[in-house]
């Protein structure tokens, strides 16, 4: 790790605004409404689990974001900035136990750094250099560096193992939250269903998918569901 987790977690921020701020411009930055409440309500119940992964993530500026957009997509920067995609939601009819699993999923990621070890591997290879200095430059230099940054922190994909842990992270957390962990499956399903002869959308570009990762999802399944049933269950509401 090259790069201190602090100045990911301002990198990303930096990003995570610039993103919401020209969502704004467009229209199509969603804050309020059904489906952002929807959102929220699952994001708090997961976000209150993390904790047992480790300490500091009561310390975090938590944040959520609804982008309304045809895109397949949703991320989690590093410091705990959820973003989502209306057209996932929509496009796949999730329920909320699958918006739980991918949220999970994400959340996960950000708990466990894999953005701030991506970013570090670029820089020690000097594919990224400067970032920091950048960053404290000008707030156009800062907007560039950042956004340098998020194509390692977010978009480029992550490592097998990196993805295993976040599978495994993710599935507890939303079972925890009082989530069915089988909708990682489902979701799963209906996403290859969704992309079957079609071009791979940007969320599957960054994540392993077809049949072996189905495999692997449910061999975690004796492990995270007995938490599910020991766990208090959302209630139910309609947005």
């Amino acid at each position: 790790m090259v790069v201190s987790s602090a100045e990911v977690d301002r990198l990303s921020a930096i990003s995570y605004n610039e993103q919401n701020q020209k969502a704004k411009e467009k229209n199509i930055l969603v804050s309020s409404g059904p489906a952002y409440d929807r959102l929220k309500s699952i994001s708090n119940r997961l976000i209150q689990q993390t904790s047992i992964f480790r300490d500091d993530t009561r310390d975090w500026n938590w944040q959520l974001t609804l982008i309304n957009a045809p895109t397949l997509n949703a991320t989690c920067a590093p410091g705990g900035k959820i973003t989502f995609y209306s057209g996932l939601v929509e496009q796949l009819n999730l329920t909320d136990d699958e918006i739980a699993a991918i949220m999970g999923h994400e959340i996960a990621h950000a708990l466990r750094e894999h953005g701030r070890e991506r970013l570090s591997q670029a820089m020690a290879q000097s594919a990224v250099t400067n970032i920091a200095l950048a960053a404290a430059g000008s707030y156009g230099s800062a907007i560039s560096a950042a956004n340098q940054a998020a194509q390692y922190i977010l978009v480029l994909p992550n490592s097998r193992q990196n993805e295993s842990e976040a599978d495994a992270i993710g599935l507890e957390l939303a079972a925890r939250a009082g989530y069915n962990p089988q909708a990682a499956i489902s979701v799963w399903k209906k996403m290859i269903r969704a992309t079957d002869g079609k071009a791979s959308p940007e969320f599957l570009s960054t994540h392993p998918s077809g049949e072996t990762r189905i495999e692997q999802l449910t061999v975690l399944m004796p492990t995270v569901e007995p938490l599910y049933l020991n766990a208090q269950k959302p209630s139910l509401k309609k947005y």
